[in-house]
């Protein structure tokens, strides 16, 4: 079932990217999902944000929690990961290969997650952390990879009451 975000966010999805229902594109779990139709070649490139709130913001701890998470259902390496933004702002970045099945088909697959920490603006006391991820296959990841970074440069605390 899908969620929501325990913070309004803002952000702009570019050109090319469409949204779907979390549900009905088996992202349960997930408050936002945007296809990349252009993409589509057995797998079609996405989007997809979650959050939640959380006492603990180690970042690494988080990431490292979803990698032991796809592990239930797929074999997993992490390739990098690394403490970005600031301490006002921290984030962290993580790039996974994912080693699959998709209807009874081997599929490489290779994942960008974006790790935030964000106080809801209207509550400073609120904390939560979202988790934007691309998931594309390599043979995608020239096509998407940029207006990846322009999503996650765009995403934002809701300035209003709009999610």
């Amino acid at each position: 079932m899908a969620t929501t975000l325990p913070v309004k966010i803002e952000f702009s999805l570019p050109e090319g990217w469409q949204p779907a229902p979390p549900d009905e594109v088996g992202a349960p779990g997930v408050a936002f999902v945007a296809l990349h139709p252009e993409s589509r070649d057995g797998f079609t490139a996405n989007i997809t944000i979650a959050g939640k709130l959380r006492d603990e913001t180690d970042l690494a701890a988080i990431a490292e929690e979803s990698v032991q998470r796809l592990r239930e259902a797929a074999t997993i390496q992490v390739v990098e990961r690394k403490q970005v933004g600031n301490p006002e702002a921290p984030a962290l970045t993580q790039t996974l290969r994912i080693s699959t099945s998709l209807h009874g088909r081997l599929l490489d697959l290779v994942q960008s997650q974006v790790y935030l920490v964000m106080q809801d603006v209207h509550d400073p006391s609120q904390c939560a952390v979202i988790e934007i991820a691309l998931t594309a296959k390599p043979t995608q990841l020239d096509l998407v990879a940029e207006d990846f970074k322009d999503f996650v440069r765009s995403l934002r605390p809701a300035a209003s009451d709009a999610a």
